[in-house]
């Protein structure tokens, strides 16, 4: 089975998961990113899976926002230790001192938007993968839970 039109998702197809390309504006600008709805071959999502995926959509444009807000918030937290390792050759290219979180636009890409299994059907889990200009080994994500962001940090807290 290599494609599927999901009455929720819509046209997926799989690839490691359900898949397909997603439109999202953040940081003021819009960027193509991968939906994936995380399943076997077999597509059995779960109601949890369905259930997120309605209430996000449902609030996107809110939760983007506070996304974005919360990615500055852990930018502006973890910047002076990153300055400091990458030091002076590399510091104003790949971790420069923001004012906006308009100016992340320029060190982030975001990737996919995973909505993982998560056996509680009364957990709502979505995760905003991104790449990063200061960490290019561990990205960036942000992880949501029941509508509301509960962390932001290394992807591997949403993989």
């Amino acid at each position: 089975m290599d494609k599927i039109n999901h009455e929720v998702f819509g046209e997926l197809s799989y690839d490691y998961g359900w898949k397909r390309e997603l439109k999202v504006n953040l940081f003021g600008h819009e960027w193509l990113l991968i939906l994936d709805i995380d399943s076997d071959e077999d597509a059995e999502f779960e109601d949890a899976q369905v259930n997120a995926y309605q209430q996000f959509f449902k609030n996107k444009d809110i939760l983007l926002k506070s996304a974005e807000d919360a990615i500055l918030k852990y930018y502006l937290d973890v910047n002076d230790d990153y300055r400091q390792r990458l030091g002076v050759e590399f510091a104003d290219e790949k971790a420069p001192i923001l004012t906006t979180k308009e100016e992340l636009a320029n060190l982030i890409i975001p990737t996919q938007l995973i909505f993982p299994m998560v056996f509680d059907e009364d957990v709502r889990q979505v995760g905003l993968l991104l790449d990063c200009s200061w960490e290019p080994e561990h990205g960036l994500a942000v992880k949501f839970e029941n509508e509301e962001v509960v962390e932001v940090g290394f992807q591997d807290i949403v993989l």
